[in-house]
């Protein structure tokens, strides 16, 4: 059945189909991605912050090193200049979340193009369709109403391909911005977090 409705939908089906593949690939990767993203999160946040307090920052150093993912990268960007004060680590945390925040959102601008692509080459096949329907009963010379539902049907196709298509990776999209925007959300508290620590140890030095 939907083999037939494919093939019923012309050529133009075959860019849409390639299209949903790609967004689909995109998304697999997204979800691994994201989903192992906050799940080292929670794992690594309670022995960074347990390390910074009992051992200090070489030990919490050494935590982010053998933690792989954004978050620790952040981090370690921080805690790597804590010699040169809380100002030098702010700012370096600074730096390294935006350089995180690009892997984070990796893949979300194609996921947009197949959105807006797909719904368009679906109008274009429905469009260029039309006018093969008219072609066909310009050559009939019968306006028969089975020529014309034919083609309009057939015509259609596309669109509504290309639509499915659009809102299937849509959703995904919006899950993936929540993903993101959440642990982005951690990233800053954490990032809060481990600046207050490193002030108090600092004034307990002092």
């Amino acid at each position: 059945m939907l083999i037939d409705l494919f093939n019923q939908g012309g050529v133009f089906m075959w860019p849409i189909l390639v299209l949903f593949i790609f967004g689909l690939m995109i998304c697999l990767e997204r979800v691994y991605t994201l989903s192992k993203a906050s799940l080292v999160t929670k794992r690594f946040i309670p022995k960074l912050s347990q390390a910074l307090k009992e051992e200090g920052v070489a030990a919490a150093l050494k935590v982010c090193e053998e933690t792989p993912g954004p978050i620790s990268e952040i981090f370690h960007a921080g805690l790597s200049r804590a010699d040169k004060g809380v100002e030098a680590v702010e700012k370096s945390i600074e730096a390294a979340g935006s350089v995180e925040m690009a892997f984070l959102e990796k893949g979300m601008i194609w996921l947009a193009t197949v959105i807006t692509v797909a719904p368009m080459l679906g109008f274009t096949g429905t469009v260029s369709g039309m006018v093969g329907a008219f072609q066909d009963i310009a050559a009939a010379n019968n306006i028969s109403p089975a020529i014309v539902a034919s083609g309009i049907s057939e015509a259609l196709l596309t669109t509504l391909f290309g639509l499915i298509v659009a809102m299937t990776i849509q959703v995904f999209y919006n899950l993936f911005t929540a993903r993101v925007d959440s642990i982005v959300v951690d990233m800053e508290e954490n990032s809060i977090n481990l600046i207050d620590t490193l002030t108090s140890q600092a004034n307990k030095n002092n």
